[in-house]
């Protein structure tokens, strides 16, 4: 597998999990409080496999990936924007292995808590959505110079109409 390859796989990870976590944080979390407090338990225990499978999967994939992008990607890209995105990615793994996961498992086991889901979407908005956004711009500038890498090589390549 290629640079361009690693490079467009990682893009495509990166933005679905953008989109897959802002509907997480801003829809979902956000409704929970509206959940009765009987049926919490059994709906939180239903979604979380679905949210490991199609938000989490995708991201440790996208990580894997960025990762990848340290020994493969396109000349366009500069070592240290690969890096700022590992790192960027980095806080949010952090975050949500010390703080998201152990209140996601409160909920699971003791049911609707709205002082949890409180600093559930306090602490997820900035430890893991500010820093995944800020690895999203860096994806799309990364993108920006590999099209505009691509765009003047085939300028030149094309002969002179005169």
């Amino acid at each position: 597998m290629g640079p361009r390859w690693i490079f467009l796989i990682a893009f495509a990870l990166v933005f679905y999990g953008t989109g897959a976590a802002v509907i997480e944080s801003f829809v979902n979390y956000a409704s929970w409080p509206l959940i009765g407090a009987d049926e919490f338990i059994a709906y939180h225990q239903f979604i979380s496999p679905r949210v490991l499978t199609f938000l989490v999967a995708p991201l440790l994939l996208g990580t894997a990936f960025t990762i990848l992008m340290l020994w493969s990607r396109p000349a366009a890209i500069p070592a240290w924007a690969v890096w700022a995105a590992i790192a960027a990615q980095a806080v949010v793994w952090v975050s949500t292995v010390t703080i998201q996961l152990p209140i996601q498992f409160q909920l699971s086991e003791q049911g609707l808590s709205v002082e949890l889901i409180e600093r559930l979407i306090q602490t997820n908005f900035w430890l893991r959505r500010i820093p995944y956004a800020l690895c999203a711009g860096l994806f799309l500038w990364m993108a920006a110079r590999v099209i505009g890498a691509d765009g003047e090589k085939r300028v030149r390549r094309q002969p002179r109409r005169e």
